[in-house]
């Protein structure tokens, strides 16, 4: 697969993982719709990447929890451009607090972005996606494979994306359409400093060490190669792939691992 003038929508695109993506994108000579809360910023992205790459970037706002707005973002595109050949559901938010703590307001806002963001978005792009059997794209995490402490919500989400999209590829086996989801172990991004705490406000911080994490920009050329490659699964992280396969043969020990690994976070839940 060639990315050179194909129309990629990026959720989230406005930091991280997803702005990173977009650059990757544009290096390739694809035309790019961003979606984010951030309009200002996305403002910003489309014109340097409009001017460094010589193409067309469409900046839309978008709040994915909101189903009207997922549609408002897939008939801009195709209003624009006429076409979808891959969507990529980046936009997703965190938590860190205990289960016995939270509100469950946060609970449901996790899922509202992490989960049914990726179904809105997906669900009014898929004919176009079918009609160029192009890609759906899922930023997982491990997560998702294994639940984490002080992570319910998100692993909830993560895991109701994971088997959302299995089905999805499952349904479309025959039709040329490409389901990949992505797992990047723990990237360094902004994504633990807008992690929700208990009552749901935002916690303005990290809790862990983001210098020895993997870049955004390390994880964005892995997924474009997946997209090209029309990969199944992509697990980036060496301590991901670990995870995954613990799961299958050894989850107690796993959960003993992971435990322990979640007791030296700065100001650890667990102890």
């Amino acid at each position: 697969m060639t990315l050179s003038n194909k129309t990629i929508i990026i959720t989230g695109a406005s930091s991280g993982i997803g702005k990173a993506c977009a650059e990757e994108f544009a290096k390739k000579g694809a035309n790019l719709v961003l979606g984010s809360r951030q309009y200002d910023i996305l403002g910003e992205i489309k014109q340097d990447l409009e001017s460094q790459f010589n193409i067309k970037v469409l900046a839309v706002p978008c709040d994915v929890s909101k189903e009207e707005e997922c549609k408002k973002l897939i008939n801009e595109t195709i209003s624009t451009f006429k076409r979808i050949d891959v969507l990529i559901n980046n936009a997703g938010i965190t938590m860190r607090a205990l289960f016995k703590d939270v509100d469950l307001s946060v609970l449901k806002k996790l899922m509202d972005v992490n989960f049914w963001g990726t179904v809105y978005c997906t669900k009014y792009a898929l004919p176009e996606l079918l009609k160029n059997k192009g890609s759906v794209v899922g930023i997982s995490s491990i997560a998702g494979y294994h639940g984490l402490p002080g992570r319910t919500g998100y692993s909830a989400s993560k895991f109701a994306m994971n088997g959302f999209l299995e089905s999805l590829r499952i349904e479309n086996l025959k039709t040329g359409l490409h389901v990949m989801t992505v797992a990047p172990g723990f990237t360094a991004s902004n994504i633990r400093h807008s992690s929700l705490v208990k009552d749901g406000s935002v916690q303005n911080d990290t809790s862990m060490d983001e210098s020895k994490m993997m870049t955004a920009e390390e994880v964005s050329t892995r997924i474009v190669r997946g997209v090209i490659k029309r990969k199944r699964t992509l697990v980036i992280t060496t301590l991901g792939r670990t995870t995954v396969i613990l799961d299958k043969l050894a989850p107690a020990l796993l959960d003993q691992l992971t435990y322990n690994h979640f007791t030296k976070e700065k100001n650890p839940l667990i102890l």
